[in-house]
């Protein structure tokens, strides 16, 4: 089987991923490898742009196809929720045992929850022949969430930055509650879209 462009490129985008884990997960703080950091903004970057690229050239050449549909959100996810999940580890936890990326436990749960919800609603919606494209607060909220990734990488890479220019320093937590509040909002705009498959589907 020929694996079209858009296709390609989104393969390509989870080996991008992959080594963009394995690389944040090398990252201990203690060390300051702010360079480690640098270049795993950098892939993120990159895998998050190709995520716009192969969805706009499958779009121009009518090439979007159902392995398309189903292994361009799954490498989103593992990208974003990978990101979030790693922040987590113990390579960003300070000496004081603080974690540096001012991400809680109970954001990432909700940002992880709210991607399984969807996947979940997105695959019974879609069995039952209805359609259940990304919504707008969707779109938002991978937007942010691609966003603040990168900055939160910025920051704990250069921590430096901040205490000379102390006016950009409420960038990343701003940037951080903005994701978790739009994810949140995302899930209720969802919930609302299937409720009614939810409904007839729940009928004798």
């Amino acid at each position: 089987m020929k694996i079209n462009l858009p296709n390609q490129i989104t393969i390509a985008r989870l080996f991008l991923s992959i080594v963009f884990m394995a690389l944040l997960a090398r990252y201990e703080v203690i060390e300051e490898r702010s360079k480690l950091l640098d270049g795993c903004a950098v892939l993120f970057i990159v895998a998050a742009l190709t995520d716009w690229l192969d969805g706009y050239l499958a779009r121009r050449s009518n090439q979007v196809t159902s392995l398309g549909r189903v292994l361009d959100p799954f490498v989103d996810k593992i990208l974003v929720c990978g990101a979030f999940v790693l922040f987590l580890g113990p390579g960003f936890v300070n000496r004081e045992g603080v974690n540096v990326t001012g991400i809680a436990p109970w954001m990432v749960i909700v940002i992880v929850g709210r991607e399984l919800l969807v996947s979940g609603l997105r695959g019974f919606s879609e069995s039952q022949g209805q359609s259940f494209g990304a919504s707008m607060s969707g779109k938002a909220k991978m937007w942010l969430q691609s966003t603040t990734v990168p900055i939160v990488i910025f920051y704990v890479a250069h921590p430096a930055a901040l205490r000379h220019n102390a006016s950009v320093a409420w960038i990343l937590p701003v940037m951080v509650w903005l994701t978790v509040v739009v994810t949140i909002v995302s899930v209720v705009s969802y919930l609302r879209r299937a409720k009614h498959i939810l409904l007839e589907a729940s009928l004798p």
